[in-house]
């Protein structure tokens, strides 16, 4: 037990500097952490952590995608549900069979054998590719699509992965079977998934406890992914769709109280996920050099490097006739979808990042088969994946900000930004407005009192005064302004505590007050992190 605490004492400390240096060297966080679980995996006298894939499939992968399923917008994920199928179950299956074919005439491995390294590398990870594409602020239809990608071809990979592990076991497949079995697990989690949300939200609803609330969200990914995994499927298109239907329909459902604590759980929550989902990555390396002894450091090397590079022609194969042909084809998908420049195809075929999802499900390989023998090739399979996992990692990651750069990217971001800034105020404007207008209808049919009214319609004034014409104008204004307003916060924070020192006010009232300085702190720091405003 002291071990373990110590352990996960070293990991915390780990994260945190990692964010630190990351945010020092302007890298990917991602990135250095899996360089850091390597070092302290191979530094003699620490403990070797061994991940074991349950923990992964049933504990870490449900919150993550339910969380990402939560913040994507179901408008945005409809209007490019074609691209994302094609990349989340057409990519995937088009890559396993490359790689199977790849490593049965290259590697020696029987087909089924192939078929099960091809199912998991197959799938980038959902994870990396964000934070990184985030990070270097690229357009948002191409943050879309990847992050559509990434929610759902796990599910594709992983039951194609269970295909083939059977295949192995058994030595025996057939295609029509698995393709009916593919179809029912698909449009099964779909549905229970939307179900699980459904009750999740009336349920939230019903308690109207912020605590309980939060608790409950907590469970409902677990809810969504264990039943179906339990069942034969994946669980991952389950957590999807709960996810999804919560972002359409939440807003509406639940309290404002729940949403700002939920949102500070979450973002903490899925913060220690990732980092460690990372870091864990890396201190896998013990693991995985004891798999080679059975192979040359020559012969792990080129597998390493022919699947890697076949992962990335594969993903250029596919993507771009993909992106081309259906509107070559169909003058009318053409005119409702025109074609995009090159560059956003490139980008979608060059970040192929792989990740945690394909480390798990290679070390859930079973020992044996069913007749005793030893599973063909598991060793070299995870060695595989998890060269595959650092060098598109890291590898990928690194250079991708030069990439960026290199096909004029870099700026497109920005300039999205920017048009989404100027919509966002022109919403801020119209429902101040709708609010000032219901306000008179109030007034009109209740006939309230006049310094009721009064004290409401100025509320209004000040906060339409307040709102910039637009996000260029009055720069300087707008930093100054709230530049006083957080000092005028610290000051009323400070003679409140002198109050409190002198015992004309209690704890709890002293509590109350701050908690709505520091909501108010709270708003105006989100909103100059958001528009990139640092307060004088």
């Amino acid at each position: 037990m002291t071990a373990t605490i110590q352990t996960l004492l070293l990991m915390l400390i780990a994260l945190v500097a990692v964010a630190f240096a990351a945010r020092k060297l302007r890298t990917a966080p991602s990135i250095l952490l899996v360089l850091v679980g390597i070092a302290l995996a191979v530094t003699p006298g620490l403990p070797a952590i061994e991940l074991a894939p349950e923990f992964v499939l049933l504990i870490i992968l449900p919150p993550l995608i339910y969380s990402a399923g939560v913040s994507m917008s179901w408008r945005e994920f409809k209007s490019n549900l074609r691209p994302i199928a094609l990349l989340a179950v057409g990519c995937v299956v088009f890559t396993t069979c490359t790689v199977a074919v790849v490593a049965h005439y290259l590697f020696g491995l029987p087909w089924a054998v192939g078929f099960v390294l091809g199912a998991i590398v197959a799938p980038p990870d959902v994870v990396a590719p964000l934070a990184i594409a985030r990070r270097l602020n690229l357009p948002r239809r191409l943050r879309v699509i990847l992050e559509g990608e990434g929610l759902a071809n796990d599910a594709t990979a992983l039951i194609l992965y269970r295909f083939a592990v059977a295949a192995v076991a058994t030595g025996s497949f057939s295609i029509g079977p698995a393709l009916g079995t593919f179809s029912i697990i698909v449009i099964g989690e779909i549905i229970f998934g939307v179900g699980v949300g459904w009750l999740s939200l009336r349920l939230r609803r019903w308690v109207h406890d912020a605590r309980a609330e939060i608790t409950l969200s907590l469970a409902t990914p677990y809810l969504a992914f264990w039943i179906p995994e339990h069942l034969g499927g994946s669980g991952v298109l389950a957590t999807v769709a709960c996810g999804l239907y919560v972002s359409w329909n939440g807003p509406l459902l639940i309290g404002s109280s729940t949403r700002l604590q939920g949102i500070f759980f979450w973002d903490l929550f899925i913060y220690l996920i990732e980092g460690f989902v990372f870091l864990i990555t890396g201190l896998q390396a013990n693991t995985v050099l004891a798999r080679i002894q059975g192979y040359s450091l020559r012969e792990i090397i080129a597998a390493i490097a022919i699947t890697t590079l076949l992962l990335m022609i594969t993903r250029f194969v596919w993507v771009f006739p993909a992106t081309y042909l259906p509107r070559w084809f169909s003058p009318s998908l053409k005119r409702r979808d025109p074609s995009p420049p090159w560059k956003l195809p490139f980008m979608i075929s060059f970040i192929g990042i792989r990740g945690i999802v394909s480390l798990a499900a290679a070390l859930a390989l079973p020992l044996a088969l069913n007749n005793g023998d030893p599973f063909p090739g598991r060793d070299l399979i995870l060695v595989i994946t998890f060269g595959v996992i650092v060098a598109t990692l890291v590898g990928l990651g690194l250079i991708l900000p030069f990439v960026v750069r290199l096909v004029g990217l870099a700026g497109e971001g920005e300039k999205e930004r920017q048009r989404e800034l100027s919509d966002e105020l022109v919403a801020r404007l119209e429902a101040m407005q709708f609010g000032q207008r219901h306000l008179d209808e109030i007034a009109a049919q209740h006939e309230l009192p006049e310094k009721v009214f009064s004290v409401l319609r100025n509320h209004y004034a000040d906060r339409l005064q307040l709102l910039p014409k637009s996000f260029d104008d009055s720069f300087d204004e707008i930093v100054l302004g709230t530049s006083l307003r957080i000092q005028l916060i610290a000051e009323e924070r400070k003679y409140l505590h002198r109050l409190l020192r002198e015992g004309r006010i209690t704890d709890e009232a002293r509590r109350r007050v701050e908690r709505e300085l520091d909501l108010e702190e709270a708003t105006i720091n989100t909103a100059m992190e958001r528009d990139g405003y640092t307060p004088l």
